[in-house]
């Protein structure tokens, strides 16, 4: 076989053919737009959630009357201008990957159109104070970016829209999270099982890039600090199991909580509503939000990120029940129909219930335990348990817990698997219905 490995033709094939580095060029230039893309919404929506907390604090019941009809707004503009741009963004992306999606339905799902909407009305939910999250969604619009450049590609690329579209989703998770890697392991797990071999290397590099230029935004540190997780022993094996178990059943339940909600089959008066006055069902999702949040003083709208960063430095306690209040006010947030992510909420969830746990357990180091959780929690709400356990371990520097983050991922992804179908695959779907009713 080596002998007819021909050098100078691969040498002429690889580094001698203008095509090859226009789509190289192309891929590698996308890649960085959509790292850039993504950077500016992360500003955008900081900005958007930093204004709401100050319109709150101005008075206290203003988010009765804001949050219900600017959710409203959000879930009539996206139903009438840009329906492809709801829920997470993921969902979409894994629908545009399926075969029997041709060029011309695609756009029901990535466009550089969806891709615009989604910053906005994202940012527009942040502002309006639901609990929501920008990785999700950074999902979607980084793909729509990477999707936009297969025109200029050259007729006989070897690069297809299939691994243009895992590119972008991928570097969509590595320049939000600030995790390139991350955004690597999502692309082979979540994304595409089958990386294409003969560009991979390209695909990859594509990736990192974008997560690269989140880097030199951010700067080069972990999204939530250095965990301080103690000695990593026998000590760890009772509290980190039960938090293994209890995040596991949590995160299954939750998945299944918004598959029963958004699958519109559900006989309750309340799917009902939402499908007769899905405006009016917005705004009262939005009114409920609110009253989350004034019960827990703000802490259960938004992101999450303010939580979790304080309880993994452990400078302050949650609020009582805030892993119940996070997790209802993000169900109802996307129950709403507004565009909104769930997994800076999860990571939030997470490492509530782990802070309980060890608290529970009285276990001496509490920041293991919520690193544990955040993992746990966010493996089996998705059902991806390598992409978590990665995503966790770069957030906090937490190398030294690297088998415990990732044994813990597992366990809870198992017991969600009994509990739910997997949730992304499901709600694409429901995506992909959309398709078959045009």
């Amino acid at each position: 076989m080596h002998s007819r490995h021909h050098i100078p033709t691969a040498f002429r094939r690889e580094f001698a053919t203008p095509g090859l580095w226009w789509t190289r060029a192309l891929v590698m230039g996308a890649a960085a737009l959509a790292g850039l893309t993504v950077v500016a919404f992360t500003w955008l929506a900081e900005t958007a959630h930093g204004a709401f907390l100050r319109l709150a604090g101005g008075a206290w019941w203003l988010p009765l009357l804001w949050t219900p009809v600017l959710t409203a707004f959000i879930v009539w503009l996206t139903r009438r201008y840009a329906a492809g741009a709801g829920g997470s963004g993921i969902p979409q992306v894994m629908a545009s990957l399926e075969p029997e999606v041709g060029d011309a339905q695609r756009g029901l799902f990535v466009s550089l159109k969806l891709s615009a909407a989604k910053i906005g009305l994202t940012a527009a939910g942040l502002l309006g104070g639901l609990s929501l999250g920008r990785e999700g969604p950074s999902v979607q619009i980084a793909a729509g970016v990477m999707h936009a450049v297969r025109p200029l590609l050259p007729r006989r690329a070897l690069v297809s829209t299939h691994a243009l579209l895992v590119a972008g989703g991928a570097a969509g998770i590595a320049a939000a999270f600030n995790t390139p890697l991350a955004g690597v392991m999502f692309a082979i797990e979540e994304l595409s099982g089958r990386p294409e071999q003969r560009n991979s290397g390209l695909i990859v590099a594509g990736i990192v890039l974008a997560g690269l230029i989140a880097v030199s935004a951010h700067g080069n540190a972990t999204h939530f600090g250095v965990i301080h997780p103690g000695p990593i022993g026998w000590g760890l094996l009772g509290p980190g199991l039960l938090t293994a178990l209890i995040v596991g059943v949590a995160g299954g339940l939750f998945a299944r909580l918004l598959l029963a909600s958004l699958g519109g089959r559900s006989p309750d008066r309340f799917s009902r509503w939402r499908a007769r006055r899905p405006v009016l069902f917005a705004a009262g999702c939005g009114l409920a939000v609110a009253g989350i949040g004034l019960l827990t003083h703000g802490a259960a709208v938004g992101s999450g990120n303010e939580a979790t960063k304080a309880m993994l430095d452990g400078g302050a306690s949650p609020v009582a029940g805030f892993a119940l209040h996070k997790l209802a006010a993000t169900w109802l947030t996307v129950w709403s129909g507004a565009p909104a992510g769930i997994f800076a909420p999860s990571l939030a969830i997470g490492a509530a219930l782990g802070h309980d746990i060890g608290v529970l357990t009285a276990y001496p180091h509490v920041p293991a335990l919520i690193a544990l959780g955040m993992a746990g929690f966010l493996a089996a709400a998705t059902q991806a348990p390598l992409t978590a356990f990665i995503i966790v371990m770069e957030m906090v520097d937490g190398h030294a817990m690297v088998l415990s983050l990732m044994a813990c991922a597992v366990v809870a992804s198992t017991i969600s698997r009994v509990l739910s179908p997997p949730l992304y695959g499901a709600l694409a779907q429901l995506q992909l219905e959309r398709v078959a009713s045009r």
